[in-house]
């Protein structure tokens, strides 16, 4: 499939390192798309957890997770237009007609969210999370990302006791209402720090979206699923 693709799409920022050897063998490197380019990435910053990112070019050590943010998605798509006009120009109208369709759709959920979020005391802002995966939502949105079971981006990570018991502190200390949890993870150990916590515990998805029938079938559903649950579990 990768081989007869006439484009293919990746989020980039690292996320799918995966994928080089694979389009590298099909020959298909010049006809990949990095949706994520263009965004400011923020750099993990694993000695300090009160200040978990911080702005930088380099791609290593990145946060790939910049869907979080819906004003990064409009430059998703701006970078998925730009290349499927250059690859279909006949049709380029068309995508030009349905990127301005789709950006004023992400603008509508940007100010709902905005809506939704000064909802929240700003003391209340206070965002604990299986993996750190909302760095760019709460760099737009003005919450603290304050930490994660798992220190780190991904959920298969293992923290450490004193990694854990210093979340454990700061949950305290903050009397952070809600740990956040994605639908794919195993919940045992954030159960484990919610009820230590007495926090409640809170699924939301982080990435992939749900079945047709689901909570969260396409982009938008899945921010409106995620910040209805995060302002209801933290206001």
């Amino acid at each position: 499939r990768v081989s007869n693709a006439h484009i293919i799409f990746a989020n980039g920022a690292g996320l799918e390192k995966f994928l080089e050897p694979l389009l590298e063998s099909a020959g298909a490197i010049d006809r990949s798309v990095y949706v994520s380019d263009g965004i400011d990435l923020l750099l993990f910053a694993s000695d300090d957890q009160d200040d978990n990112y911080e702005e930088e070019e380099d791609h290593h050590d990145a946060d790939p997770h910049t869907w979080t943010d819906p004003t990064n998605v409009m430059i998703w798509v701006d970078n998925i237009e730009r290349a499927l006009r250059a690859l279909d120009p006949v049709h380029a109208d068309q995508y030009e007609t349905n990127a301005i369709t789709y950006r004023q759709l992400l603008e509508e959920l940007d100010n709902w969210i905005r809506r939704r979020v000064a909802e929240i005391p700003e003391e209340n802002r206070q965002l604990v999370t299986d993996h750190l995966i909302f760095g760019y939502f709460a760099n737009e949105y003005g919450f603290k990302q304050l930490g994660a079971v798992v220190p780190g981006y991904s959920s298969m990570a293992e923290p450490s006791a004193r990694e854990l018991a210093e979340l454990l502190d700061a949950i305290q200390h903050y009397e952070v209402k809600a740990i956040f949890v994605g639908n794919t993870v195993n919940p045992s150990l954030a159960e484990t720090v919610s009820l230590d916590a007495g926090a409640k515990l809170i699924t939301i998805y982080t990435g992939s979206l749900s079945e047709k029938d689901g909570d969260a079938p396409t982009y938008l559903d899945y921010i409106r699923f995620n910040v209805n649950a995060i302002v209801d579990g933290l206001k």
